[in-house]
């Protein structure tokens, strides 16, 4: 079993900024792959961003290529979410999540494991 807690959401004007953190513990060999979703009141869950824990290899959604970017510290088992340039359609709760692999990272479906979300709005 795998426990993911987000934390570093809030309230912020557009335009500001905000850094994410998911921080990992328990059983996470098999966590290849650390993602970041999002989801809006009414819409589906969309892919953000993954990396690799081991490469550090990184991919973005093209909504927030430009604007986020995703990072990671094996040290700490933590992958962060550094989101400039906030809009407001931005707005959502952040996952979370851990892949066993690499491949297809931007689909949910590769994910097993999920943090409980953490509430980003951005104020025009």
């Amino acid at each position: 079993q795998v426990q993911l807690v987000e934390s570093g959401g809030g309230l912020v004007q557009a335009g500001g900024s905000l850094r994410l953190s998911c921080a990992a513990s328990g059983r996470t060999f098999r966590a290849y792959t650390m993602g970041w979703f999002r989801q809006a009141p009414g819409k589906e869950r969309e892919f953000v961003s993954a990396i690799s824990w081991s490469s550090g290899n990184t991919h973005y959604a093209d909504s927030v290529k430009g604007r986020f970017t995703i990072s990671r510290d094996n040290a700490k088992n933590t992958v962060y979410l550094q989101m400039n340039s906030l809009k407001p359609e931005d707005t959502a709760v952040y996952y979370c999540a851990t892949s066993p692999s690499w491949s297809a990272a931007y689909q949910h479906y590769n994910y097993d494991y999920w943090g409980q979300g953490t509430q980003v709005t951005v104020s025009s």
